[in-house]
């Protein structure tokens, strides 16, 4: 970037010319940490199903940067007391939000840290950062653990109305092509007020939020919860387990990253805290070490990781088969049965041990609106009513019922053996 430029700006499809000045954030966003975040795809395993969902975690944390910007000024506007200190602090908090997702997002986020979730690494990550830089993320910890006094900033980071949602809605729906996601941003921003210390959106925005919500639980069930992509995430952790059994057996496994080997041998846990090993090996992770080590696998000596290996970079995924209720143990050992016998046909190992990596039984769960934690509020004549009691409609209080679907993923060999109950 030349020098006497102040600002950098990125051309984004979803949000336009986005211009970052000089300062901490720029010098965030260039920094290796952040950086990381390009070569991790943001829907993990999206991609096999909607070819064009290669976007990353950068494009993401970038736009959900734009959109706090947004709001801030639309706030200040209106003259909510914000001071240039707290308007810092909220866009390096979002910017930050994300910066501890693992390689393929979601979807080894409990494959690599035992009592882990990808926000305590952002932390530890933004805690490093803070002293790197002297102290200048401060204001940002405070905001990102709802410390601040002002919490009306924290819910900008993480509520059931946040700009890491409006971003990745957006976004996400844009690079699947599925057009039930799109939702009314720029309204939805515009709308926003802080009435007595918390985030309200004034009536005139009440539509946009529905909509919002019913895009958020369209999203789920045709992107994020896809038959397809619970079968990848199924065959992607099949292939890790299958590795830490191999390892845990006492055999020897070669390994290309060595970040990588250092998570599945030391197999550690952040119950206690995220170590600075730890946190150093982690920020070195990213897509590429998962796909070049699967490749590498396929050379295995072990015909079970080999096969899955192969399987899953040639996209010969498993079967996802839906039930009404949970199954029955004797589905369970019927599928158990069947992959064993369609394994032996294969010329594969076909022992009990074998077979389990080759099915698995779970469940999805989904929640539009989680009204009785989080409430979205309407402002009406100064009062603050639940968005729920504040709507036209009555299907919002359905939109508030958990979704759980059971399922199972497994060999297409053994489908005609399950039936939706």
């Amino acid at each position: 970037m030349d020098k006497s430029t102040r600002y950098k700006i990125f051309n984004d499809p979803i949000h336009g010319f986005i211009t970052v000045p000089k300062g901490i954030v720029l010098k965030l966003i260039d920094h290796p940490y952040i950086q990381r975040l390009r070569r991790i795809r943001q829907l993990g395993l999206g991609y096999l199903v909607f070819p064009a969902a290669e976007h990353s975690r950068f494009s993401h944390a970038v736009g959900a940067l734009e959109l706090a910007k947004r709001v801030l000024n639309n706030l200040l506007e209106k003259n909510t007391t914000i001071t240039k200190k707290e308007v810092e602090g909220t866009l390096v908090a979002i910017l930050l939000h994300d910066v501890g997702h693992g390689p393929l997002s979601h979807t080894l986020e409990h494959s690599l840290i035992k009592d882990f979730n990808h926000e305590m690494m952002s932390l530890a990550i933004m805690k490093e950062l803070n002293k790197e830089f002297d102290g200048a993320l401060s204001e940002a910890i405070d905001i990102f653990t709802n410390q601040h006094k002002k919490k009306f900033l924290h819910q900008l980071i993480s509520s059931q109305l946040d700009m890491d949602r409006l971003d990745y809605l957006s976004r996400d729906s844009f690079f699947t092509g599925v057009s039930e996601g799109r939702i009314g941003v720029n309204r939805i921003l515009k709308t926003m007020r802080v009435h007595k210390g918390n985030i309200v959106i004034e009536r005139k925005g009440i539509y946009a939020i529905e909509n919002y919500i019913i895009a958020r639980r369209l999203m789920y069930m045709q992107v994020y919860l896809h038959k397809t992509v619970l079968s990848a995430d199924a065959l992607i952790r099949s292939i890790f387990q299958r590795v830490r059994d191999i390892l845990d057996s006492g055999r020897e496994l070669n390994f290309v990253s060595e970040g990588l080997r250092y998570f599945m041998e030391e197999q550690p846990s952040a119950k206690k805290q995220i170590t600075k090993k730890m946190m150093n090996a982690y920020t070195q992770l990213d897509d590429y070490d998962i796909y070049l080590n699967i490749k590498f696998w396929i050379q295995s000596n072990d015909k079970v990781l080999s096969e899955l290996c192969s399987r899953f970079l040639n996209r010969a995924l498993f079967r996802t088969t839906f039930f009404e209720k949970e199954p029955t143990q004797q589905q369970k050992e019927e599928v158990h049965n069947q992959t064993k016998a369609a394994l032996k046909k294969m010329g594969l190992p076909y022992g009990d041990d074998a077979a389990s990596y080759f099915y698995n039984f779970d469940q999805s769960y989904s929640e539009a609106y989680k009204y009785q934690n989080e409430s979205i509020w309407i402002l009406e004549n100064e009062h603050a009513i639940e968005f729920s009691k504040a709507a036209d409609t009555k299907n919002i209080i359905a939109l508030t019922e958990p979704v759980v679907k059971h399922y199972c993923v497994h060999l297409k060999e053994v489908s005609s053996s399950l039936k939706a109950q």
